[in-house]
């Protein structure tokens, strides 16, 4: 059953009764507050194209990455050892989500327009968004972006504009988190590109604990 939300009426019906795919509500808005209460409770936006009304998801099967279980082909470490980019977090996120803009403007079913943009950059003013960008001399080529909430990071969007710079994005997200202690990566939804380097499903119950955990 899908439920409609208000504007100004700051809540979430309970997920479990959602369809298949996580889609449980629709409408609402995309202020700080109600974003912070979707991501600590397991809930993400979604627009399917332009003109569509927020649609807010739950899977009960949840895509995850642990960040010490992140798999670092030896392709990946033969690039990497190379030295060819540098890494950085958190140090331009608006030029990483315009350029995961401009990739989900090509892709069906996924659209990321200046709401949202607005959305996140203010999560990001406010310390609950960052990213990470791939450089190739002084040119980001590469970044992902997402919300950050205790020990979680939930993954919105990546891009790549040469070859791996996505993955060399994930795989230094994890090597950060699993520095400073964070415990799980949200991917949302399950892609082949994530299923190879490490992602897996885990219950909403599981989930929820890595979440809640401070």
């Amino acid at each position: 059953m899908i439920v409609k939300l208000e504007p100004n009426d700051l809540y979430f019906p309970d997920p479990h009764y959602g369809e298949e795919n996580g889609l449980f509500a629709a409408g609402g808005d995309l202020s700080i507050d109600r974003l912070l209460l979707a991501y600590s409770n397991g809930i993400f936006p979604w627009y399917s194209f332009r003109d569509s009304p927020i649609l807010w998801y739950c899977p009960m099967d949840r895509f995850v990455i642990f960040p010490n279980e992140i798999h670092i082909s030896h392709s990946m470490r033969t690039l990497m050892n190379k030295g060819i980019h540098m890494l950085t977090f958190n140090q331009d996120f608006e030029t990483v989500i315009h350029h995961c803009s401009q990739l989900r403007i090509q892709q069906e079913g996924a659209w990321l327009g200046d709401d949202m943009i607005k959305a996140y950059m203010q999560l990001h003013e406010q310390g609950f968004a960052a990213s990470v960008e791939v450089w190739e001399e002084n040119r980001i080529v590469g970044g992902l972006y997402g919300v950050t909430l205790g020990k979680c990071f939930f993954g919105e969007s990546m891009f790549s504009l040469v070859p791996n710079a996505s993955k060399l994005a994930l795989i230094f997200l994890s090597q950060i988190m699993d520095e400073n202690g964070c415990v799980m990566i949200d991917c949302q939804f399950e892609t082949p590109h994530l299923k190879s380097m490490g992602g897996r499903h885990i219950s909403y119950e599981e989930y929820m604990k890595y979440v809640r955990m401070e």
